[in-house]
Order: structure tokens, then sequence, then C-alpha cells
């Protein structure tokens, strides 16, 4: 069955196209003095700084118009996005999620703009931005929805003090799985601290994992899980595996403390973050300021196939609603943001690493205002290997199933052979929205 929010929408789809189109000054979204006054929806208060400098460098270029920054969080945002859709009030630029995007594209809710930057080079897109990004940003029909705004890797964050306790050297490039385990076990029994967090997320957890194995959790053209699959089950089996081991926490501690905060309490070693929180947790944690650092994903040892190296990589767009008022003006700030200028602004605020190729140095010098170096530069080295974020038209229908049955075998009500094809069911007899 449909979700309410999703049923909303597509009421809201079959309303708008019973609407009259209209004209005039005051429905093109100009008032009296030629003013244009458009607003910009974000979930990220830690990007706000960064939005902002976009919109000063547009205004300067643009006079006329002024954009109003609007920041929630991430949970009051969909909220508002969904009621927005249904009653035709979306606002005039949005970040839009991989998570989401296949359901408003679907319903028409999204401005098709892949024709934007044709009278600049036909080519624009596929020139400036990767695969994933520009798939991140696409609808179920191939065509782009959202211009792509940033994208990211997933790392891995050590505790450089708890490293030098207990005599380990840090994180490398040889590091395997293998690795991983015996640093954890030397760090627990020397410093009596965690060693590896690994706790029970897909992103920023196990589908790391399953692809450095050489398994995926969807197939390739995204119709069926692959959650049986030998490769996808060997890198489920050793991630789940982790918490019987005693320098790692069950989830049961994760329910109460996230492994963020555990981390900058000194109570856990190391544990898998996103670059994107690589700023704010610099700017927000002073005290552990040179106490630690982040490297490259530990490898698979032995993978079923490929060479044992895997990072999920995730990107943002800016997106329009198809039915603004407003939309010429939103459309020509989107085409900003996707311009080298406006690209290059995001990643000097050091918001985010900028979706644009080439300018991944932007994010990095961002972080020469601290004192202290750390390696943020092995995110960027791992766009080589990274893998699109999982997602297709009927994940919003089992997402959630897929994640209490994660919990149900970290558990032991389920083995994992059980788990598993569980999972495979649920995802293939999901339906799409």
């Amino acid at each position: 069955m449909r979700s309410r929010t999703t049923k909303g929408i597509a009421v809201c789809l079959a309303a708008l196209m019973t609407v009259p189109a209209v004209s005039g000054c005051q429905d093109s979204g100009i008032s009296a003095d030629g003013k244009v006054n458009l607003s910009f929806q974000i979930w990220d208060v830690a990007q706000r700084d960064g939005m902002q400098a976009i919109i000063d460098a547009y205004q300067a270029q643009n006079p006329n118009v002024t954009i109003e920054l609007q920041v929630t969080s991430w949970d009051e945002y969909w909220t508002k996005l969904d009621a927005a859709a249904e009653s035709n009030q979306l606002p005039d630029i949005f970040w839009m999620h991989t998570n989401q995007i296949l359901k408003y594209a679907d319903y028409g809710m999204l401005a098709d703009v892949t024709s934007l930057y044709d009278d600049e080079d036909p080519n624009y897109y596929t020139e400036h931005f990767s695969e994933i990004s520009l798939d991140n940003a696409k609808g179920s029909d191939g065509r782009i929805y959202g211009v792509p705004k940033d994208k990211d890797t997933v790392c891995l964050a050590y505790n450089r003090e708890l490293f030098d306790q207990a005599g380990v050297a840090y994180p490398d490039e040889t590091w395997t799985w293998d690795t991983l385990c015996e640093a954890s076990a030397q760090i627990y029994e020397k410093t009596g601290k965690y060693g590896y967090m690994a706790y029970a997320d897909e992103q920023l957890g196990y589908w790391n994992f399953v692809y450095q194995a050489g398994g995926s959790i969807l197939n390739e053209d995204k119709t069926a899980a692959c959650f049986t699959d030998p490769a996808t089950k060997k890198g489920m089996e050793f991630y789940i595996n982790l918490q019987k081991e005693p320098w790692c926490p069950d989830q049961n501690y994760f329910a109460e403390t996230a492994p963020g905060n555990a981390f900058m309490s000194g109570q856990g070693a190391m544990y898998l973050e996103g670059n994107w929180n690589l700023m704010s947790l610099r700017e927000n944690n002073a005290e552990m300021e040179g106490k630690w650092d982040v490297a490259v994903l530990p490898k698979c040892p032995d993978p079923v196939n490929g060479d044992g190296r895997a990072t999920i990589s995730n990107g943002l767009c800016y997106s329009t609603g198809a039915h603004g008022k407003k939309l010429e003006y939103a459309l020509d700030f989107l085409k900003f943001c996707g311009s080298e200028e406006g690209q290059r602004v995001q990643g000097l605020s050091g918001a985010a690493i900028p979706a644009y190729i080439g300018l991944e140095d932007t994010w990095v010098s961002a972080f020469d205002k601290f004192d202290y170096d750390m390696n943020v530069e092995k995110c960027v080295e791992m766009f080589d290997y990274g893998v699109q974020s999982v997602n297709n038209a009927s994940r919003p229908n089992w997402k959630t199933q897929v994640n209490d049955l994660l919990l149900k075998i970290y558990s032991g009500s389920l083995t994992l052979d059980e788990g598993l094809a569980q999972m495979q069911q649920t995802v293939d007899e999901a339906p799409e929205p």
C-alpha cells in the first residue's frame, strides 16, 4: 500500500493538472518594485554559512533577486516538504536527497532540469559531474530533476590518543578487515576502551562491507535484492559478528549513545563517519583537536569479487518545483549553483565536497583554518572506488522493514540466513509507490 504521504502527493499532482494556467506580474513572483523574492530550504545547520555564501555570490550578480535561506532539522524538513507538495506550495529552491528524489520526481513534483545548460553546452552535465552524481539526481525515467550539489564518501575516524596508548600504528591504505579487528582487540586490552564501533546503519555501516566483499544490496538494474548472494552474506556476516567481540558495543549501547558521541568522548577508538560531518565535528569539538584523524576504509582481504575496496558515495542536488510561479528565477539560481563558480564557493566554505569534477581540493583547503592538519584528502582519494548509495523506487516501502530485520539478526531472534532470506523477500515484493 502507498504511504499516507505518497497518496497526498499523488492527489496533489492530480489537482495540479486541473489548475488553469495564469499569467501576470503578481503570479510571476515579481513585486511592484521589480524585486524577486525566493525561498531556499535546507536541513543542515552546519551548511548554513556555505549556502549563504552561494546566495551572496549570486545576489551580487543579480541585485534584483533576494533569496531567503530557511534551515530546519532533517525530520522537520521532510514533514514540511511533503505538506508543501500536497498544497502546491513548495519552496522556490530546496535540497533533494536520494532517499526521496524518485518519489518526488516520479509524481511530477520536480522541475526537469535535463536541458538547463543546453544553451551553454549540451554535454555540460557529463563533462563536469560523475556518473554517480548524475544518477543521484535522476528520476525513474532517466531525466535529471536536480542540479548535482555535492558528493561524499565514508571514512574511518580514529582516536590518535587511544592508538598511541595501545601502541598501535595508525590506520592506512594497507589495512584490511583483519587489521581492524587486531587493532581493536589490542586497544581494548591496553586501554579498556572500545576498538571499533559497528552500529546498525546502512551508508555508515554494513553497506560498505557488503560492497568491499564484492556483494551488492540491489542487482544492477535495481529490480531485485541481492541479500542471499554469497558475497553480500560475507560482508554482512563479518559486520554483524563484530558485535560478538568484547571490543565492540552491542546495538543496545547505540540505542542510547550515538557512535559519534562515544568517539568524541573518548569511549571508542574507531567508527565510520561521512566526510560531510568532518567540518562541523572539528568546529564543535575543540577539546578533541589534534587527537583524532581519518583514514580510508579497510579493505576486504579475500573478496568474493573485486579488489576488496569500496566506500558508499552519495550526493545531494538542488531542485525546484515543477509548478512554481517563480520557476524562471529558481532555475537561474540552480544554474548558478551548478556552475564552476557556485560549486567553488561551496567547496571553499567547507560545507561539502563539490559535485563538480576538479574542485575537490577546494573542500580540502577549507580545513586550512585549523592549526592541526588532518588527512581529509583521504576522503577524496576514495572516490576512485566509490559505490552509488543504494536506492530504487520501492525503497520507501522496504527500508524500515529491512532495518527491523537487521536488528532481529543482531538480537538473535533470527539467524543470519533467516534474516537475509526475509530481507530478500521484503525487497523483492515491495511495491513501488
